[in-house]
């Protein structure tokens, strides 16, 4: 039987947590869930670590904050449950019975369009329907463009191998408004990304493949849906969201945090140094020299979980090459603005999970969610927590500016969106500058560059968001799987 190359990883993370490395130390530069993902691994195989983080703070973007009874968070508000590598460390740290999905009855979304909220239909998978009678339904296309996105059925297929971004994607088989109209919203919540730079191939790799395959998305799609039928009359599951498959988000029910703070819970007392910056970093023989603020750290190996242009500033003086390489990668910031309200405050109806907004709206935010509807706990009766999500790199003035700002710019677009009356009972605003990596045309090349860089340095990884996927388990995949590959080094 052939044996899956997430097969291998699992049974190589599983030998390592039987086998020890004969108490040698890495160093972990970065306390986000890329770097304590990393440490969690290192520490279980026996090595000595020492997670070195710049603030006070664990996590990175995650965070979660309690104000009375209301739930808040500052960051992502859950994963994606199709990935496994989030999922199978929750269960190995005993949090399984602490996940929960989003409330089956409210798993719809909307859109803003011409200033109003409109539902999206089901049958609408991010930037495609699948099928002609949802494409019919939506009331976010016109009719000529309705009938240019049907026209995609006809289309014919691009056969060479060149990165496309996704806006060229978008606009070659579905058109100009569908673009505009579905595609930028809809994936803007994801990538906080500009359609016409983001790597269609370092992101959305399906939609190449349907294109290929079928000749269609619209038909891989519908191909998709009547699987699902079928799964479902035997008795499955099958998804009938509106836009992304709701069904598949999960989070805990005392927050994101409750991942990073387990995961710092599970490593030894005083491994974890926050308020502690690496200043230098450098190669000393065969171990590696950390210089922070207070002391000089040797180390075995080193891994590097910190945003790509960091690393790149760590390894200036090692590898002139792998530095320039790390700093084609570009960020953009983002924020977000939790605020309480009574239930009464809210004009709109508030009967799905949230609304993205297009950036031909010439609004001031990308999505908003209604907390307290979309996960349980997050409020009580009467409560609403609304969750604003705003910057990116097609308004980055907006995640530059101040907390204060920030809170009142979300403000007066809620006012306007779902008839906000008066003020909020509490407001908080997270910002995340620099945070977001850009998968950029040609993002695949530049990572394979990197990566052939960084193996002529052995014991040195260097993982994070810039690399194989933004989400918390990518994050945590391509920390298990960088490990791995320490283990084995530290191991010869």
């Amino acid at each position: 039987m052939e044996v899956t190359a997430a097969a291998r990883l699992r049974f190589a993370l599983q030998a390592a947590c039987c086998y020890t490395v004969p108490m040698k130390h890495v160093a972990i530069i970065g306390g986000g869930i890329s770097g304590l993902a990393a440490a969690y691994r290192l520490h279980k195989a026996g090595a000595r670590v020492t997670l070195l983080e710049a603030t006070d703070h664990l996590g990175g973007v995650i965070g979660t904050v309690r104000h009375g009874d209301c739930l808040l968070e500052t960051g992502p508000d859950c994963w994606a449950s199709n990935k496994p590598a989030a999922m199978e460390l929750a269960n190995e740290l005993g949090l399984g019975d602490e996940i929960i999905g989003t409330r089956a009855g409210v798993r719809r979304s909307f859109i803003l369009h011409h200033g109003s909220l409109k539902r999206l239909p089901e049958g609408f998978f991010l930037i495609s329907p699948m099928s002609i009678k949802a494409l019919i339904k939506t009331p976010i296309l016109s009719w000529p463009g309705k009938i240019r996105m049907a026209l995609e059925l006809f289309k014919g297929v691009r056969r060479d191998d060149a990165d496309e971004s996704l806006a060229s994607f978008v606009r070659r088989r579905f058109g100009k408004e569908a673009l505009a109209r579905i595609a930028q919203p809809m994936i803007a919540g994801i990538y906080t990304a500009d359609p016409e730079k983001l790597s269609l191939k370092a992101t959305f790799p399906a939609f190449i493949e349907m294109e290929r395959k079928q000749g269609s998305v619209i038909k891989a799609l519908r191909k998709r849906a009547k699987g699902e039928a079928g799964k479902a009359k035997t008795g499955g599951e099958v998804s009938k969201a509106a836009g992304p498959r709701y069904g598949l988000f999960v989070t805990f029910k005392g927050g994101m945090s409750t991942l990073p703070d387990a995961l710092a819970d599970a490593l030894p007392e005083g491994s974890i140094r926050k308020n502690t910056r690496v200043a230098g970093l450098k190669r000393e023989g065969e171990s590696w020299q950390l210089v922070t603020d207070a002391e000089t750290i040797n180390a075995d190996a080193i891994v590097l979980a910190l945003p790509a242009h960091a690393s790149a500033g760590l390894l200036r003086d090692t590898d002139a090459e792998l530095t320039d390489a790390l700093g084609e990668i570009e960020y953009a910031g983002a924020a977000v603005v939790n605020f309480i309200f009574d239930r009464s405050q809210i004009v709109h109806s508030m009967d799905g999970i949230g609304a993205v907004i297009p950036a031909v709206e010439g609004r001031r935010i990308i999505a908003f969610s209604y907390s307290s509807v979309k996960f349980e706990g997050r409020a009580p009766e009467g409560t609403a927590v609304v969750r604003v999500f705003m910057g990116g790199a097609l308004n980055p003035e907006v995640a530059q500016a101040s907390p204060d700002e920030q809170t009142q710019i979300a403000l007066e677009e809620l006012r306007g969106l779902i008839g906000v009356k008066g003020e909020p009972k509490f407001a908080l605003a997270g910002s995340h500058k620099g945070a977001m990596a850009q998968y950029h045309v040609g993002h695949l090349e530049r990572v394979a560059k990197i990566r052939e860089l960084a193996r002529q340095h052995t014991t040195l990884a260097i993982i994070g968001n810039g690399f194989d996927g933004v989400g918390i388990p990518d994050c945590i995949r391509n920390a298990n799987e960088a490990t791995a590959t320490l283990l084995d080094q530290l191991g010869a």
